[in-house]
């Protein structure tokens, strides 16, 4: 049974609450305050709630809404593992109080892990819109001034070769058969394992590749060649471990263990397709010359991963997802968004700008971006939307009229107020861990990135007040 609060205080949540008064830093005492909003604990109590069809009304109790949200919060704030937040807030009586645990069991990361999945990316962007409004209420955002800028955040994988994606590939499916087998027993066909054989071919091409030189060439495409046939093999093995399954051949009596099997069957129908794409890729690149394929596997475990490249010296290629950030004064961010597919950004000008009317109510009187979202359509729509400065230069014009208008003093101001939307994503990678995903699939990508965005603003939040009220 799970509830919004703590119905009860016990005997210690006081005197913790005493002694640690005075040693909670500036900003998080008025960070505090904003997270006692009731709507805030309403949308994580409804999706805790959805878990289960009585998860209301029946069962043990469980950890209520409130500190399920602030613990969560509180990991992306300090950019912490679930380990290491269970591990400061057992340690922390400062921790303990801005969580509302006080002198409760703190929850185990585990149970950490399955709250973070309970809560989507719906209920992500409504608790991050709310902390919008909040700062609105306390007059922290106007929304007269609008910046925006996009990143990249990567997925956690490795760098991609073709050959360490089809070694990923043969370890998934041969770990998944192996299991098989200690459950069916002898039923149907026998298990070869195959990974040393592929490990060794692995290793080969990656000493051919590292040396130069244009014999190394035909000797890549003999070691490429053996390894697809290897790995054809046991994808073709575990296709037949597949069928076998769906047919009864591989069975089990017990229930459990059948549920395993179909479990299993499941995860060889999924990987094995990725194996084979990964196959055509490289016969593609090493036989053919194709490096431009289209639909690129990058990683089987993370399929959809973008190659991204925004013209960076220390990283030209990244991988991951394209992201939006868009900010209002005092560092607010007031709207974010993770594409699918990596749009253009001057496709993205307009879309803030409703984002922007939707969510303050009104239109800025200034807009910023950099060079990359400019276009005529653009500037003359935000006009027409009632934006009095579009401060987007036009690197490519040969009007003198135009160079002149971005010469002006407003114009500059602008840019230089823009340059700190960098800044932002700066801090939000290297304080709240934007650098790079550690949660799975896009939706999980959603969620890292929407708790990172309200970590930052309560913060900044929290900062504003304290300095407004010294």
């Amino acid at each position: 049974m799970i509830e919004a609060r703590q119905r009860q205080l016990r005997f210690g949540d006081g005197l913790i609450a005493e002694e640690v008064s005075d040693l909670q830093e500036d900003w998080m005492k008025h960070a505090d305050q904003a997270l006692e909003d009731e709507q805030l604990i309403a949308t994580v109590y409804d999706a805790l709630a959805k878990r289960s069809p009585k998860s209301r009304t029946r069962g043990r109790r469980g950890t209520p809404a409130e500190v399920v949200m602030r613990l969560l919060l509180l990991k992306h704030i300090r950019n912490w593992s679930f380990d290491v937040l269970e591990r400061e807030v057992r340690a922390n009586l400062v921790y303990r109080d801005f969580t509302r645990v006080g002198a409760s069991k703190v929850p185990d990361s585990k149970s950490m892990g399955r709250w973070e999945l309970a809560l989507g990316p719906e209920e992500v962007q409504k608790i991050h819109e709310r902390v919008v409004e909040i700062a609105q209420g306390n007059q922290v955002v106007k929304g007269r001034k609008m910046r925006l800028d996009t990143t990249v955040v990567e997925t956690n994988i490795h760098y991609p070769t073709d050959s360490n994606l089809l070694g990923d590939g043969v370890r998934v499916l041969i770990r998944a058969m192996k299991r098989i087998a200690e459950i069916a027993g002898e039923q149907g066909a026998k298990l070869r394992d195959r990974s040393r054989s592929v490990k060794f071919r692995i290793l080969e091409i990656g000493r051919i590749a590292r040396t130069r030189g244009g014999p190394n060439r035909e000797r890549l495409q003999q070691g490429y060649e053996k390894l697809l046939s290897t790995v054809g093999r046991v994808v073709g093995q575990a296709k037949r471990f597949s069928s076998e399954i769906t047919a009864g051949v591989k069975r089990s009596a017990d229930v459990m263990q059948q549920a395993a099997l179909e479990g299993l069957r499941k995860e060889l129908d999924i990987f094995a397709p990725r194996v084979r794409q990964v196959m055509r890729q490289a016969k593609q690149r090493i036989f053919g010359a194709d490096t431009h394929v289209a639909d690129k596997l990058v990683s089987i475990f993370e399929p959809t991963t973008e190659i991204i490249r925004k013209g960076k010296a220390s990283k030209p290629t990244e991988f991951g997802k394209m992201v939006k950030i868009q900010e209002a004064e005092n560092q607010i961010i007031t709207d974010y968004a993770v594409y699918v597919r990596r749009p253009s950004d001057s496709e993205l000008v307009i879309p803030a700008l409703e984002a922007h009317e939707k969510k303050l109510g009104c239109t800025p009187r200034l807009v910023a971006g950099d060079a990359a979202f400019y276009s005529a359509k653009n500037e003359a729509a935000a006009h027409e939307r009632g934006v009095k400065r579009v401060c987007i230069p036009n690197r490519s014009t040969k009007s003198a009229d135009r160079k002149r208008e971005q010469k002006k003093r407003w114009f500059k101001q602008g840019q230089k107020w823009r340059t700190g939307c960098e800044g932002r994503i700066s801090v939000l990678k290297r304080r709240h861990g934007l650098r790079r995903c550690l949660y799975k699939g896009d939706a999980g990508m959603k969620r890292w990135v929407g708790l990172g965005v309200i970590a930052d603003n309560l913060h900044h939040l929290g900062t504003v007040l304290a300095e407004r009220k010294n």
